[in-house]
């Protein structure tokens, strides 16, 4: 099986063109993050073809970035499960909602999407080894998918980073450096990493290809489904999950899949680190960095990302918007979930809970 649609790169900001046939990172011209653009025609016999593939995200080979599947770092990711949460709903008056279980991917993420999509490109493209800052999944993931394509990965991360995520990347490899401060500073030692050694960039957004592997999250849900949700809430630090499936979405409408109908999306961030919602607030177009970032949902705590600009796109051509919860209310309500459904969720996922009965009594959700 190959691809079916030619891809050619596009500055998300300048709208500059590049050939997909060799390794880049941001814009030349702009520096802003790069994305894969696909000569999608419609092909709505494609949708019932891809049903009776292989189970995991590379059934969608048409609209991911490799010529076949034969370059494909892969250790299972995707297809996750979309499970009705019928009690945590019943007691929030919910009768419609629905949890994405992201843990059941390889690495116990949904970071495993993105790294098997960026790691196959930057093997494929010819890249000797790889680096990115991580604030702890995403390192994990790349350290997994390096070792499975045979490229040394290096890795920064903050100090405080829990010990089970360094000692899982070291487990599967990597070389890993810890620094003090937070996930920019991580990237700062990043960078100069890549500048000694000549390694290629695998940061977030700073290559094309990690945001491919989780946009197909936004293909799963129409399959999951039969429809696109009413709405999607996203515990939101680097965006890129936010950003693939606002992507993937209007993909799916060039093949004929869907209509105009979109989902609204909502980012979810911790008060103590909330740039995209202090953002979207204010109207700006841009996220300012965010002056000293405190949250325990390590995922959460991005003071300043490459892609604000898309996702604060993405929630206002939606129709969505941007919360951010209190502190205190995010592990009990992870914890939450965990009792009602037996869903081992993380600070994130519970996050995504106070964020959505905060959005309910506001009115912006409704509770069918």
């Amino acid at each position: 099986m190959t691809r079916r649609f030619p891809i050619t790169l596009l500055c998300s900001s300048c709208d500059a063109r590049y050939a997909a046939d060799g390794l880049i990172n941001v814009c030349s011209s702009c520096g802003g993050p790069i994305l894969v653009h696909y000569a999608i025609t419609a092909a709505p016999e494609l949708r019932a073809e891809i049903r009776s593939r292989r189970a995991d995200m590379w059934r969608y080979l048409e609209v991911l970035p490799p010529d076949s599947l034969d370059q494909v770092v892969t250790i299972g990711e995707g297809m996750t499960p979309l499970l009705r949460a019928k009690r945590l709903g019943g007691a929030e008056g919910l009768a419609n909602l629905f949890i994405k279980d992201e843990s059941k991917n390889p690495t116990r993420s949904f970071k495993s999407r993105g790294m098997s999509a960026a790691v196959t490109m930057a093997r494929t493209l010819g890249a000797k080894s790889l680096g990115a800052p991580t604030a702890g999944n995403a390192g994990c993931a790349l350290a997994a998918y390096g070792a499975r394509a045979g490229l040394p990965v290096f890795v920064a991360m903050p100090r405080d980073t829990p010990r089970s995520i360094i000692d899982e990347c070291l487990s599967y490899g990597a070389q890993v450096e810890l620094v003090a401060g937070v996930i920019t500073d991580a990237a700062k030692r990043v960078q100069q990493y890549l500048v000694a050694t000549g390694s290629f960039d695998l940061s977030t957004l700073k290559e094309p290809y990690r945001v491919e592997g989780k946009k197909i999250m936004g293909y799963e849900l129409l399959d999951d489904l039969g429809r696109l949700p009413d709405a999607i809430l996203y515990p939101t630090g680097g965006g890129t999950g936010l950003i693939g499936m606002w992507k993937a979405f209007g993909e799916m409408e060039r093949l004929g899949w869907i209509g105009s109908e979109r989902p609204r999306m909502y980012t979810v961030q911790s008060a103590g680190c909330a740039p995209i919602v202090r953002a979207f607030d204010g109207g700006l177009d841009r996220a300012p960095e965010w002056e000293d970032p405190e949250t325990a949902a390590w995922g959460l705590r991005v003071p300043r990302a490459i892609g604000d600009r898309l996702m604060l796109r993405a929630l206002r051509d939606s129709g969505g918007g941007a919360i951010a919860v209190a502190e205190e209310s995010i592990e009990p309500a992870a914890a939450e979930i965990r009792e009602a459904e037996g869903i081992d969720a993380g600070p994130e996922g519970g996050a995504g809970l106070a964020g959505l009965r905060a959005l309910v009594e506001r009115g912006a959700i409704r509770r069918d």
